[in-house]
């Protein structure tokens, strides 16, 4: 009776293991977002450096930081440590980089930490050439795959030669298989696995790929473990199955790498990092402890320059990663982490941010962007970003919250306790930069009731149309803004009883990088740049916007690329809100004159920039109405793209040329630089070009102006 009591035993482990996988917690692993280091993103600037001994030599280094004194405990090595198959056609590592994996594993446990690996969904073209049994079944690896060959995951080739091959989940073995590879992963010790090249997502939505399937089987394998190992899946994962990612896995990543990977000089650089900010509003009601959690991507602030972020630039990172309760994982070089890093990341008072289990939600949108996270003791911690290059002064009302007065407010990065506030936060921020604050509530406040204008029913222009969407307002929305012509617009008509500044919430919809460009009532316009994970699940973001009493018109579109698709907007307030002391002007919206043209850019504030233009006055970019209400020194931010050393000339109102030399690494990413201008009460002439018959000007994503 013996074996029959065991296997019963046995039956009844695997299924409360698969219980607490069906719960999104797989094997009870991932209750909190989880803190640690990534081989990848030094991977990407070393291209020798994935090795057991350095693996080894980061743990050391995560050991001696202090970081794991805090939680940082998984050391996890990302993709290129496999060299062939076993006999069952599972993964192996190789010999020379990793001569003994599990001695790895174990110097990583031994120093008190959680070791991580790397795989991908489908099998690999040798692993079924070589038509290996399965372990502790009948079948073969040539069993499982589907006929006729099919694409296993994003990163395989077309068929019929894909490499990675789709498995058919249908087949006897195809289960097994999985079990098999996840056992041996368990049998060396690993903690973590990072599933890649998951699909829908990572840039692919062909659903004849479809990975949810493995993902579900992976997860399955992993609860038959029975040890607690965390299961994450990558990357850009599509919103519209995130109900199968938080049902199989602890965590998904919703973002593109945040790493340059040669593409900038540098790990990353700061548009690679706000576009998390815009990425997360479309996710932030997807991810709790029991739904798992949005991963960012790796956290490169800690290697000093070589990261490609100002100190303000980092602070502002890893608030956005606290806030939104992601795994903080480093990558870099841990031997060499700076003193910025360590301070941050020995800050408890941060990292319980992180780790509260109450990811934050967007309160207000645009360059400004407020967050918040209610916690359970009653207290708020409130996020102020300005993403603008230039320092900018930045008011919160308490009322956008939802309460009257803060009791008490603390700067959560500089332990500093601020006082009481009466009915608004007002700070200075500079360019890129943040605050993070811990705020007592006192006394609440009823949102205003908005009014709902439908872009289905507004005045549909182009060759934009109105597209069934069963999660929108109204059931439809508004497909095909913009698409390099200003005539794919919808204009909404907005009646208000008085002048003044109101709160514009805007539902829209995208998958990756996209922007609204908006016009009110023909001044110039406006730019909501956004990111997301899905265009059939609408997300709301709310910006300020200034509309004369009685009718107005608002009209949204893209002069130079596809704008998202617009659901609805929701004007609501009584004309107090405030209007941001800046402007932003974006160059393809600019008077483009000779050789001048637009070229797209998915980092670049619009979606595009201008460049082909310099080398001669006649190619130019001309901004000829840049207003303001009085005379004065202004600052004027430019956003601007290069790779290697170039020249701009400014000329403001006709006057002589402000000569300005920048160099840069890339192309795909803005960076900006500020100036001191003097402006004119009213409308003046900007007009950016070089002069030198052999001088390009730096591409030029947008200018603003603030005071």
């Amino acid at each position: 009776m013996r074996p029959t009591y065991l296997s019963f035993l046995t039956v009844i482990t695997v299924v409360v293991a698969f219980l607490a996988c069906a719960s999104a917690q797989v094997n009870n692993s991932g209750q909190k977002p989880y803190l640690g280091w990534s081989s990848f993103s030094q991977q990407t600037i070393q291209s020798n450096f994935l090795t057991q001994a350095n693996m080894i030599t980061q743990s050391d280094a995560l050991k001696a930081s202090g970081l794991q004194d805090h939680g940082f405990v998984y050391i996890n090595l990302d993709s290129g440590w496999q060299g062939s198959f076993d006999g069952n056609g599972r993964p192996i590592p190789n010999s020379t980089t990793f001569p003994d994996i599990k001695a790895m594993v174990d110097h990583i446990h031994a120093n008190g930490q959680k070791a991580g690996i790397y795989w991908i969904p489908g099998i690999e073209q040798p692993a079924v050439d070589g038509n290996y049994p399965i372990l502790g079944t009948s079948y073969t690896t040539q069993e499982i795959v589907a006929i006729p060959l099919a694409k296993g995951n994003a990163f395989a080739a077309n068929p019929p030669n894909p490499y990675h091959d789709k498995i058919d989940f249908t087949k006897p073995g195809a289960q097994e298989y999985i079990d098999s590879i996840v056992a041996l992963f368990s049998s060396w010790g690993f903690d973590f696995i990072k599933l890649d090249a998951v699909t829908p997502g990572s840039y692919v939505d062909d659903l004849s790929i479809d990975n949810r399937a493995d993902v579900e089987a992976w997860s399955t394998a992993i609860a038959k473990t029975g040890r607690p190992i965390w299961l994450t899946v990558s990357w850009q994962l599509s919103e519209d199955y995130a109900s199968v990612w938080q049902q199989w896995s602890n965590a998904r990543r919703i973002d593109d790498d945040v790493e340059c990977e040669g593409r900038c000089a540098t790990l990353t650089n700061w548009p690679r990092i706000v576009l998390r900010e815009y990425d997360d509003v479309g996710w932030e009601d997807q991810t709790s402890t029991t739904l798992g959690w949005n991963d960012m991507d790796t956290l490169d602030v800690g290697d000093g320059a070589l990261d490609g972020l100002s100190d303000a630039e980092k602070q502002s990172a890893i608030t956005i990663w606290a806030m939104a309760n992601s795994p903080i994982y480093l990558g870099g070089d841990l031997t060499q982490l700076d003193s910025f890093a360590k301070s941050a990341f020995t800050n408890d008072e941060l990292l319980a941010v992180d780790q509260s289990g109450l990811p934050a939600v967007q309160v207000t949108g645009g360059p400004q962007p407020v967050w918040m996270s209610k916690q359970a003791d009653g207290s708020i911690y409130v996020a102020v970003y300005n993403l603008n290059g230039l320092t900018s002064k930045v008011t919160v009302p308490w009322s956008d919250l939802g309460f009257r007065h803060a009791l008490a407010v603390r700067d959560v990065w500089t332990h500093t306790k601020l006082g009481r506030s009466s009915t608004a936060l007002t700070t200075t921020l500079a360019g890129h930069g943040s605050r993070l604050l811990k705020v007592t509530p006192l006394g609440s406040v009823t949102a205003p009731v908005g009014q709902v204008y439908e872009a289905e029913t507004a005045v549909i222009s182009g060759g934009s149309f109105a597209a069934p969407c069963s999660a929108c307002s109204g059931g439809a929305k508004v497909v095909f803004l913009g698409g390099s012509t200003s005539s794919n617009n919808v204009t909404f008509n907005v009646f208000v009883d008085k002048a003044g500044t109101y709160r514009m919430e805007v539902d829209a919809l995208t998958q990756g990088p996209r922007a609204l460009v908006y016009v009110v009532n023909g001044t110039h316009p406006a730019t909501l740049n956004m990111g997301g994970g899905s265009f059939n699940l609408p997300q709301a973001t709310t910006v300020p916007v200034t509309l004369l009493a009685g009718n107005n018109t608002i009209t949204f579109g893209n002069p130079a690329t596809y704008a998202p698709d617009l659901d609805r907007i929701v004007i609501s307030g009584d004309g107090s809100a405030l209007a941001p002391d800046f402007t932003t002007y974006e160059a393809e919206a600019a008077q483009l004159s000779g050789t001048a043209g637009l070229g797209g850019c998915g980092f670049c504030s619009g979606g595009a920039y201008v460049g082909n233009y310099g080398a001669g006055n006649q190619n130019a970019v001309t901004f000829p109405a840049v207003t303001v209400a009085k005379a004065g020194t202004y600052h004027l931010e430019i956003d601007y793209t290069t790779s290697g050393v170039r020249t701009f000339y400014i000329y403001v109102n006709n006057g002589p040329p402000t000569i300005l030399n920048v160099n840069g690494s890339t192309f795909d990413s803005p960076v900006p630089v500020v100036i001191p201008v003097q402006l004119n009460a009213g409308a003046n002439k900007i007009v950016i070009t070089n002069p030198n018959p052999t001088g390009y000007a730096p591409g030029l994503d947008s200018i603003t102006v603030g005071p």
